[in-house]
């Protein structure tokens, strides 16, 4: 019965909080809510003013309430690590069981900011100073060697894509821990890269609900496809919503951008460009 996941997800939670609170532990918690389809229990069926969608929120904020207390209840506060985030953008076919990105561009299955930019919450009072607001960005990417840097756990001796942001975190910098971040689509297609307050986009096609009837009631609408055919550049601080394309009056901008690609390219590969990585392999397949 979907309807009682979210709770039952949250009372394991709290009883694993519980049973572990005398030893180090990991806890993640992937809520399937709120993904299409959507599902409430009874306790917060047609409890908000939005919908089905609202009430899904509205449990979800529940759980991870439920969640901090168990932390608090056990006193585990000052010396627990909690990250709330998500993995992408609302997917907008579904309209009114879809959320929304506004003031970002477009959603879920693109590579603009209303696909990719996403909340990200970290509580940590031993070393983090609250309520506090970065600006720097950072990729879920930078998680794990974040971790290990604060538990002095060793990375693997092969190279991986994150790097540590503990230090932004900390308020020790305000840098990116990356000098640029890649975004990579579908096939392996680099769709785009954020370098600073820059973000570049390279031709390829994406898919838009602008124009088109949105779904409703968990049946999805349909998308329109979109040909970016020439370089774009965006400034994201005076224009987060990337409204305004500023390539031509920043050629040398996009020229360093292009040149961080290329060398991206040259490990990772780029399907748009029929361009083959040193660094990667193709996924096993099972005759």
């Amino acid at each position: 019965d979907q309807t009682n996941l979210t709770t039952e997800i949250t009372e394991r939670s709290v009883d694993f909080i519980n049973r572990n609170k005398e030893n180090p532990f990991f806890l993640y918690v992937p809520h399937p809510q709120p993904h299409v389809p959507l599902f409430v229990s009874d306790k917060f069926k047609g409890k908000s003013k939005r919908g089905l969608y609202g009430d899904v929120i509205m449990e979800l904020d529940w759980s991870v309430g439920e969640i901090i207390k168990a932390v608090d209840k056990n006193g585990l506060t000052q010396n627990t690590i909690i990250i709330f985030t998500s993995d992408n953008g609302p997917w907008l076919a579904y309209g009114n069981h879809s959320g929304s990105a506004l003031p970002f561009r477009e959603g879920k299955g693109t590579g603009w900011e209303g696909g990719q930019r996403e909340p990200f919450i970290i509580k940590y009072p031993k070393e983090i100073k609250a309520g506090i607001t970065i600006e720097a960005p950072v990729m879920a990417i930078d998680i794990l060697p974040s971790i290990a840097a604060v538990v002095n756990a060793p990375l693997a001796e092969k190279e991986i894509d994150g790097k540590s942001a503990w230090s932004l975190f900390t308020g020790k910098t305000d840098e990116s821990p990356q000098e640029a971040y890649f975004f990579y689509y579908r096939v392996n297609e680099l769709f785009g890269v954020r370098y600073g307050k820059w973000k570049l986009y390279f031709p390829h096609k994406y898919r838009t609900m602008n124009g088109q009837t949105p779904g409703k009631d968990g049946l999805p609408g349909v998308y329109k496809m979109i040909d970016l055919e020439q370089i774009e550049l965006y400034d994201l601080e005076q224009d987060e919503s990337e409204t305004t394309d500023v390539a031509a009056a920043h050629p040398e901008v996009v020229k360093t951008i292009q040149k961080l690609a290329d060398d991206m390219r040259a490990k990772l590969g780029d399907s748009l460009l029929d361009i083959k990585g040193s660094e990667t392999r193709s996924p096993g397949r099972i005759d």
